[in-house]
């Protein structure tokens, strides 16, 4: 099935210890600074009534501050399940279980399995696919008012460590890769939804960009 062939190489490295290491790391030290502007791009305008829909968003770090900043319910759709049990422990540290909630579902396979949200967050995603430029386009059919997506800059240096990572999970036998999808196909897929660049900010080789529905 499509599905399993999307989710086998990201299972190669997004691990149980993988997603232990997330939460002790948020726990520690929180959000980075790229996932602080992001949460404020996802802010604006209010959060008051806001359903929070955050693709491949591991353990939900995001989703959980927009709940805790006002929003009134939160889901994170994972690709992998490794990240559930620990998704779940977040929840339950900020007392969120009742109003946040986890699933695995393939949003390309079966993107009508999903409900729309007023704010939806893809953060490092894009990234982690082929398919990134359709994704996007996903993301951005399913915000009724707000995307926020961060994915690699756009730049040859960028570019180019992505092909040295590519090669040394090659050597190392493992099918999963990175991918820097061009900035242009990735905005031009969200306009073609509907939704336009309101905000954006720059962190190292990461960017994110926050677009609005008129």
């Amino acid at each position: 099935m499509p599905t399993c062939c999307r989710s086998a190489p990201c299972e190669q490295i997004f691990r149980p210890r993988v997603a232990r290491r997330s939460l002790e790391q948020y726990r520690k030290k929180g959000h980075g600074e790229l996932e602080r502007r992001m949460v404020a791009a996802a802010s604006e305008g209010g959060l008051a009534g806001a359903r929070v829909l955050e693709i491949g968003g591991g353990i939900g770090t995001i989703q959980s501050e927009l709940v805790e900043a006002g929003a009134e319910r939160g889901e994170v759709v994972e690709l992998v399940s490794a990240w559930e049990p620990y998704a779940r422990e977040l929840a339950r540290e900020k007392g969120l279980e009742e109003r946040t909630s986890f699933r695995v579902t393939d949003v390309l396979e079966e993107p009508e399995a999903v409900e729309p949200a007023d704010v939806v967050v893809m953060n490092r995603v894009v990234c982690c696919s082929p398919d990134g430029v359709r994704l996007a386009g996903v993301a951005a059919r399913l915000a009724t008012r707000t995307l926020v997506l961060s994915f690699p800059r756009d730049l040859f240096l960028v570019r180019t460590g992505a092909q040295v990572v590519n090669a040394g999970l090659r050597l190392m036998g493992r099918s999963f890769r990175v991918f820097a999808h061009p900035r242009e196909a990735l905005l031009g897929a969200a306009r073609a939804e509907g939704l336009a660049p309101v905000a954006s900010g720059r962190k190292g080789p990461w960017e994110f960009v926050a677009l609005a529905r008129a």
